[in-house]
């Protein structure tokens, strides 16, 4: 089990996390905590390839401003996999699954999952059917 090297610094009395994708220090929040967590799991044991991250960018849904967590794109620059990540004291219910499926009308990834670094819900969607199911695990990156 590979261990993580997370690099770590005080920064105006906070502690900050290394984001490796970013090249910076991010002040470490719980969703930082969780959204760091994520990624290296991607890499290390999926195999995402990391240059096809793209980490808390803006987006528009019903003109209001949001933001995702991670996005991550297939090798066409696609989105393919959309994650939101919450602290671990957030309860996943109804409506935080449906705070990420409105993010996925924009999107359009094919999976989805929302996690606060202890329970994880795995979700597909199906286009024809304009549906989504639960699935087991995060997808293989293929």
């Amino acid at each position: 089990m590979p261990t993580t090297d997370f690099q770590f610094s005080s920064e105006n009395g906070k502690l900050c996390i290394f984001d490796s994708l970013r090249k910076k220090y991010l002040v470490l929040t719980p969703e930082e905590w969780v959204r760091q967590h994520i990624v290296f799991y991607l890499v290390a044991y999926k195999k995402y390839p990391k240059s096809l991250f793209s980490l808390e960018k803006g987006l528009k849904y019903n003109k209001l401003n949001k933001r995702f967590d991670i996005l991550v794109l297939n090798r066409e620059g696609k989105p393919f996999f959309l994650v939101e990540c919450k602290a671990p004291e957030v309860k996943l219910n109804q409506n935080v699954v449906e705070q990420v499926c409105v993010y996925n009308k924009t999107i359009g990834a094919e999976f989805m999952a929302i996690s606060n670094g202890i329970q994880h819900i795995c979700l597909q969607y199906n286009r024809d059917m304009e549906s989504y199911k639960q699935i087991q695990e995060f997808p293989a990156f293929v």
